[in-house]
């Protein structure tokens, strides 16, 4: 279950119900999926042919078709990183620029796990969604933000998009972020 780490003043807010309210105050998604049908053989595995890609998908079709005809998604897609990802440090590092989008930015973790960085309201700063396996996150279009890996830099997620080409980042400069 996610977790949020407010940058400004370090306070940690645990309680589910009270990350959901908090997200919930800063206008960004947050759900949580079942990841225990995933079967064993996925367990600890982040280098996934095209077709378990795909297999993951079917898997969670009906979840992926719910949300999308809520939020107006219209393509989905399986992102798999792990330190045997080609250029993983690269990517990483483009992933660790503050940015935005012409639309939201999803994610629904399935495997490992990641952390977005949000710009909040004026009196929250900037804060760290710690995502885990089933968290579902949803930043608004325009909201600067980044995503990265925690350190054993793993995870698999499905992606939404409302473009057909997927979400173009636009670089964000801000004076406020403190790393």
């Amino acid at each position: 279950m996610a977790t949020i780490t407010l940058r400004q003043t370090k306070e940690k807010i645990v309680n589910q119900v009270e990350v959901k309210q908090f997200l919930q105050t800063q206008g960004v998604l947050y759900e949580h999926w079942n990841v225990e049908k995933i079967p064993t053989s996925f367990q600890n595995k982040f280098n996934l042919t095209p077709e378990e890609k795909e297999e993951l998908l079917a898997l969670f079709k009906s979840e992926i078709e719910e949300l999308s005809a809520r939020r107006g998604y219209k393509i989905w897609d399986i992102v798999a990183l792990s330190e045997s990802t080609p250029n993983i440090l690269e990517l990483v590092r483009k992933f660790e620029e503050i940015h935005t989008h012409s639309e939201d930015e999803v994610r629904a973790i399935l495997s490992g796990h990641g952390i977005f960085i949000i710009k909040g309201d004026e009196a929250t700063g900037y804060f760290d969604v710690n995502l885990e396996p089933g968290d579902v996150i949803s930043v608004p279009e325009g909201n600067p933000h980044f995503f990265t890996l925690q350190e054993d830099k793993q995870v698999i997620a499905v992606r939404l998009f409302v473009e057909m080409e997927g979400w173009v980042a636009t670089p964000y400069t801000d004076t406020e972020y403190v790393n």
